[in-house]
């Protein structure tokens, strides 16, 4: 069966998709700071599994840490190698920098420090250590052994936001070499997905410590799609989700008009549904809803 590591999965989106994942088959690694509700999870998780068919429940090695300690990423690889290999990579686990978030004038360069720690620096460290697994990986016939390929056509020809469907997002970094006429180049190893936000493009007052850290990621992201052509690397914005994430960085916001974030799962399914090209895309809160950007 396919695994998949995901970093912050004790809730919010890390949780929601490690669910989907178990319900289809696939084993996990789970991390989370916090020991007691990661291990909750950790039991949803096994249970998801038990429905997916395979008539056991779903393998879940959860060790809570702290994404920016080396020895705890060491372990979560290694426990990913304990499980067979590694086929999917998700960092998602993120910090704001300052709770709640403040103007730059008034950042406080600590937390700032902080935040790249944990969201540019521990997922290239993880990346690093868990890049052997992932070029190994036969990604692609394993997962379909689980799922299979919903169409031959990624996203069904259109994106949220009413675009047409580009099979060469991101130029750069989906094609072989880059000329004109080059056909998109898809990995068959494994896949990288790294959890972005619009504050990495936009210019939101409040908001810049958080999308300097995530607009690094971004990059990081791009550069690795082109230095691992092997790989599937996504970088995807999913939106505002009502997550404790967002309620502790805009405490004031009334949170409940926001999506859950289950409902931007399904977009992030249709990535690996589709076998998408690397790149950076945008989720949306709609079943498959998905786009290039």
């Amino acid at each position: 069966m396919p695994v998949a590591l995901i970093t912050g999965a004790s809730k919010g989106l890390g949780r929601a998709l490690a669910a989907a994942l178990a319900g289809r088959g696939w084993d996990l690694v789970v991390d989370a700071r916090s020991a007691g509700p990661l291990e909750e999870a950790a039991r949803e998780l096994r249970g998801a599994g038990e429905g997916a068919g395979r008539g056991t429940a779903a393998r879940v090695v959860a060790l809570p840490g702290d994404v920016a300690d080396a020895g705890h990423r060491a372990a979560l690889v290694a426990a990913a190698g304990g499980l067979g290999g590694l086929d999917l990579l998700v960092n998602n686990a993120s910090v704001l920098g300052a709770e709640p978030l403040v103007r730059l004038a008034d950042h406080p360069l600590d937390g700032l420090r902080a935040a790249l720690e944990v969201n540019v620096v521990a997922p290239l460290g993880l990346i690093q250590k868990a890049l052997p697994l992932l070029r190994r990986s036969s990604y692609s016939p394993s997962y379909e052994e689980v799922t299979p390929r919903i169409d031959s056509e990624p996203f069904g020809g259109g994106g949220i936001n009413g675009e047409a469907y580009d099979s060469h997002p991101n130029t750069r970094n989906a094609r072989n070499a880059g000329s004109s006429d080059s056909s998109p180049y898809i990995g068959t190893g494994g896949a990288i997905l790294n959890i972005s936000s619009d504050a990495a493009v936009e210019g939101y007052p409040a908001w810049g410590g958080y999308g300097a850290t995530k607009a690094a990621l971004d990059q990081q992201s791009a550069v690795l799609a082109v230095e691992e052509p092997g790989l599937r690397v996504w970088w995807v914005d999913p939106g505002d989700m009502r997550t404790d994430l967002y309620a502790a960085a805009v405490p004031d916001d009334d949170v409940s008009g926001r999506p859950l974030p289950d409902t931007v799962v399904p977009g992030l399914l249709r990535l690996l549904d589709d076998g998408a090209p690397s790149g950076r895309y945008t989720a949306a809160a709609t079943p498959g809803g998905v786009s290039s950007r």
